[in-house]
């Protein structure tokens, strides 16, 4: 009796480490279906408030005159630090106080903010978050 005890608390045990390790992944990634895929708008003369280089997404934060004039505050959110790296971004791509154009896909819902597509900066450099022809 207690070597079956001791089999089905092992296996018991091997069970739910499994499902632990598979399930941590599935809720670390959500879904992209907030933004508007594909539909790309920009934003003139932001300025960078924040940019957080953290995973899994990066996310950058502006302020930008809104149609009556008045400051609106904006949030983006990016790929992560490894995509971003590769594609010549790093933690000190921007600081706050730049003065960026930027393209976004945006929110479905009403809020100010969306996907971040591509910077540019006030030199005239252009960073992208996406591979030509995503």
């Amino acid at each position: 009796m207690p070597t079956m005890f001791v089999r089905l608390a092992v296996a018991g045990s091997v069970t739910a480490a499994g499902v632990a390790a598979f399930s941590i992944p599935a809720i670390a990634h959500h879904s992209t279906a907030m933004f508007e895929w594909g539909k790309e708008v920009t934003l003139s003369n932001a300025t960078v408030t924040k940019w957080e280089w953290t995973n899994p997404h990066t996310f950058l934060y502006v302020t930008a005159a809104g149609k009556d004039g008045k400051t609106e505050r904006w949030a983006f959110e990016g790929m992560s630090p490894n995509h971003l790296a590769r594609a010549g971004w790093s933690k000190n791509s921007l600081r706050a106080g730049d003065r960026i154009d930027l393209t976004y896909y945006p929110l479905r819902d009403p809020r100010k903010g969306g996907f971040n597509v591509t910077v540019r900066k006030a030199d005239g450099k252009e960073l992208h978050q996406l591979p030509a022809g995503d």
